[in-house]
């Protein structure tokens, strides 16, 4: 028999690519020089991923911006939004999911890191050219630094008014006969 599907994790996975969708398009702040722009979904993916992991933090991240820019106007920049987004998602999952603040603040940098050059990189190469790639970095890492800087303690108090978040999505690692 396969592995099944949980309904608690496509519950939560649905919700948070929800969340992530909202963050983005809530603020939206224009980028001239790239017609691209800054927004909040940061704060949506490091809350994901530190809470739920990084596979959700790859679903939500990558989809849920990816969602906003098809209809927000910005369908150039979809398919490298869902990359860039949804690698940042997964790799600070990975790196900090169940740490404590300082481990969240490496995974963040790593985030970052991931989020920033596939962006520099996508536009540098197909978008905009490396001028317009160059001069959105800058923003690229303001949004990030936003997304820690409320993202981080965001996910922190959850955990303390809500322990259990911390086993959610989680294999049981017993099994009954």
């Amino acid at each position: 028999m396969g592995r099944q599907l949980n309904p608690l994790a496509i519950a939560v996975v649905a919700i948070m690519i929800a969340v992530t969708t909202v963050f983005t398009l809530a603020v939206r702040v224009p980028v001239p020089a790239t017609n691209g722009y800054v927004n909040l979904s940061d704060v949506a993916i490091y809350f994901t991923a530190f809470a739920f992991g990084p596979w959700v933090g790859l679903i939500a991240g990558g989809v849920g911006t990816a969602l906003a820019d098809l209809l927000g106007g910005y369908a150039q920049f979809a398919l490298l939004t869902l990359l860039a987004h949804g690698l940042e998602g997964f790799a600070a999952g990975w790196l900090g999911r169940d740490r404590n603040f300082m481990g969240m603040v490496g995974a963040w940098l790593a985030g970052a890191v991931v989020m920033c050059s596939l962006y520099l990189l996508g536009e540098g190469l197909v978008l905009t050219g490396w001028g317009p790639a160059f001069t959105e970095l800058p923003f690229n890492a303001f949004q990030n630094l936003v997304g820690a800087v409320v993202g981080i303690p965001l996910v922190l108090a959850v955990r303390r008014a809500y322990p259990p978040l911390t086993h959610m999505l989680r294999r049981q690692a017993w099994r009954e006969e």
